[in-house]
């Protein structure tokens, strides 16, 4: 059994998920939201939250203390946010992650010339909302090439892509959803200079992913300071409406330890 994180996969997840407990197929009551968001930050994996994802109809309701860590979907600017989330260009005092559709990547232009980031949306609850890991490779790779960050959202609850079930319903409907240790390491190796992503995106086998001092996938791999450079500078986070998830999946995997395990 571990008992520490190894230090390439604490620097590729610090920070790294956006909580969206408000949103399908979690879909959780505002409060329960706020509270599940303070509870984490006061958690063993509390390194590996970011800020909490709400509408901006909803911000009046979130506490004050929490003020400087909202992403707020919102198309004006918010005092209160750390970033805003929008569908179109938006100049505000703050970071805005405009969505740009995948197999959209002129758009990308447009974001970059207004000084804004982009997002992608990687997932939904139809299996028609999942782009191709053509399309998600394209999306990093176009963003690679002008230096744009972004973020992802939708469909990246789980660290590696395979078959799950799109809500959490009896029945639901399944298909292959996307890993956000997938887009991580392709995103992180793209920033680098790498140009094939999609094997990356499209790997199904968890043991193709290692991490010690460097984080490995397959013949690749990367040093803990160009993980961090690529994190600060390219991938900012993903979104996902569970934290508890991710967290659950990582110690199955064995790449995280269980709760009350020493950290480092």
């Amino acid at each position: 059994m571990i008992t520490s994180v190894a230090p390439a996969l604490r620097a590729l997840l610090e920070r790294f998920i956006d909580y969206a407990g408000l949103f399908p197929p979690a879909a959780l009551p505002l409060d329960t939201t706020v509270a599940n968001y303070q509870s984490y930050q006061n958690g063993d994996c509390s390194w590996m939250l970011r800020w909490l994802v709400v509408p901006a109809v909803h911000v009046a309701r979130v506490p004050s203390s929490l003020d400087g860590a909202l992403a707020v979907l919102a198309e004006i600017d918010d005092t209160r946010a750390a970033s805003l989330e929008t569908k179109g260009v938006v100049v505000a005092q703050r970071p805005v992650y405009c969505e740009v559709p995948a197999g959209s990547t002129q758009e990308l232009d447009i974001v970059k010339r207004a000084g804004c980031f982009a997002k992608i949306r990687a997932g939904g609850l139809k299996p028609e909302a999942i782009p191709a890991p053509g399309e998600v490779a394209d999306f990093i790779s176009a963003c690679a090439k002008r230096r744009l960050a972004f973020k992802a959202t939708a469909g990246l609850h789980h660290p590696i892509r395979a078959m799950h079930p799109l809500t959490y319903e009896a029945g639901a409907p399944q298909a292959v959803m996307h890993g956000f240790l997938n887009v991580l390491m392709a995103s992180a190796l793209a920033w680098h200079g790498e140009l094939e992503l999609e094997p990356i995106i499209s790997e199904t086998d968890p043991s193709a992913f290692s991490f010690d001092e460097r984080a490995h996938w397959r013949d690749k791999s990367l040093s803990q300071a160009e993980i961090r450079e690529a994190r600060l500078n390219f991938m900012h986070s993903v979104g996902s409406c569970s934290f508890d998830e991710p967290v659950s999946d990582l110690q199955a995997l064995g790449f995280l330890p269980y709760a009350h395990a020493a950290l480092p």
